[in-house]
């Protein structure tokens, strides 16, 4: 499996050549990559400082190739670790299926995004935690130095490593494993906030949290109700409308764009609001992020928002660059790596066609998490990795809008739990049949109860 696994990924990056890059955080990544420091927009620089590394090579191809390979060592951790867990080999290969050739995972990959890296990390450091019952307390420092690099990649996981001290804590791992756990796991995050504020006069990972959570509420906002004070009723809506919460973060015209120095400015200003939103509207707030989570779901995918094509994205043509500062001075750094994505075929064409089964369904996705769920009661292995599947699923539609690419890293996470889950819940009516049937040692000169009935 793995084999065909990686042969998909070559025959990926012979058809799309050199990589996926987006508008706008592709060529963010490269530019911070190539002028290393902390930044003060939305993502931290975690992702850019894994692009540095390879910035010798000055080429695109190497990112996405070392993606692809980080793709494949996803599965190969989950595997590993459902084996060292007992399962049999069908089942822990089954529980790698969705990962390895789902093609949302293959169109991931070879894109300049952060999300492969960021699974990578979060895969690893649940890894380390499942590898036993007990795992020693280097092992809980090495999953949460795992997990802080995670966090410095895209800063939902910063929640997910208390999620994480939470759940260990209910397993009770006992203080030493929980200390070495949030030690590891603090320390990075603190090293890079201090280097943000001797750079950026911050204390900070982002600069651009309280605009995403602004944007979340714009989707209920009711300032009737809300009653902000003068220097914050400029954010209420205005009468703009976008059809997808994260929308608004872009739009010139919602309110937060339109005040002096706009968002970049006003990320302080537009955190309080978004906070006296949420508090004075929980109702409100719960049913919005409800409503969009269950986008995930649905057999055939939802645009959200309405101007992006939420699966099927393999495609004959040519795509060329933006004529734009930002791209020209990132060309500049990379040479000619940097250009137009363009298919080639015969392989872009095997992908288009390949991309319409190989596609994991809603429904699906909400089975996994069921048997994960059910699961979790039966096995305390399947616990932790559950949790996490729904935090990744829950957490970034409550900070800012649901988008099917955050839906990827939940699936391999779910196939973990699930597959752990159905093992235990396996094991607890073996144990229960097994009480069923012996019911204790027959004594002598009375038949057994079989031979009874």
């Amino acid at each position: 499996m793995l084999l065909l696994a990686a042969a998909l990924r070559v025959v990926t990056m012979l058809g799309y050549r050199p990589a996926w890059l987006y508008w706008y955080d592709s060529f963010s990544y490269l530019d911070v990559a190539a002028h290393p420091r902390p930044s003060l927009g939305f993502h931290p620089s975690g992702y850019p400082l894994f692009l540095w590394l390879l910035r010798p090579f000055r080429d695109v191809t190497v990112v996405v190739g070392a993606q692809h390979l980080m793709g494949l060592g996803i599965g190969l951790m989950i595997y590993a670790a459902l084996r060292r867990n007992a399962l049999p080999a069908w089942g822990a290969s089954l529980a790698t299926v969705p990962g390895l050739f789902d093609a949302s995972f293959l169109r991931l990959e070879h894109g300049v995004l952060s999300d492969t890296l960021f699974l990578f990390l979060v895969v690893g450091g649940l890894v380390v935690l499942g590898w036993s019952p007990r795992p020693a307390a280097r092992m809980c420092a090495a999953a949460g130095a795992l997990l802080a690099l995670a966090a410095l990649t895209r800063t939902v996981a910063v929640p997910l490593l208390v999620l994480v001290l939470l759940v260990l804590a209910v397993r009770r791992m006992g203080a030493r494993r929980l200390a070495a756990l949030a030690v590891a796991g603090a320390l990075p995050l603190v090293a890079y906030a201090s280097w943000n504020a001797a750079v950026n006069g911050r204390f900070m990972l982002t600069g651009g949290e309280g605009v995403v959570l602004w944007a979340r509420t714009m989707t209920f906002a009711d300032c009737s109700v809300i009653k902000p004070p003068p220097a914050e009723a400029p954010l209420c809506p205005n009468g703009a409308y976008q059809s997808a919460a994260s929308e608004y973060v872009w739009d010139p015209a919602a309110s937060l764009n339109r005040m002096p120095g706009g968002r970049n400015a006003n990320n302080d200003l537009a955190r309080s609001f978004a906070i006296r939103a949420v508090l004075a509207q929980p109702l409100d707030y719960v049913a919005a992020v409800a409503r969009d989570t269950a986008l995930a779901f649905p057999w055939t995918p939802v645009r959200h928002p309405e101007r992006v094509t939420p699966a099927f994205g393999f495609a004959r043509g040519e795509w060329p660059l933006r004529d734009h500062p930002l791209v020209h001075r990132v060309r500049k750094d990379y040479g000619a790596s940097v250009r137009g994505l363009r298919s080639a075929e015969p392989y872009a064409g095997f992908l288009i066609a390949y991309q319409y089964p190989a596609y994991l369904r809603g429904p699906m996705i909400a089975a996994v998490l069921l048997l994960g769920g059910l699961g979790a009661i039966a096995s305390r292995a399947a616990l932790l990795p559950w949790a996490a599947a729904v935090f990744l699923l829950v957490a970034p539609v409550a900070v800012l809008d649901f988008d099917h690419r955050y839906v990827l890293p939940v699936i391999p996470v779910a196939c973990m739990s699930a597959a752990l889950g159905t093992a235990g819940l396996a094991r607890a009516v073996g144990r229960y049949g097994g009480r069923r049937r012996g019911r204790g040692p027959v004594r002598e000169g009375e038949l057994p109860v079989r031979q009874h009935a």
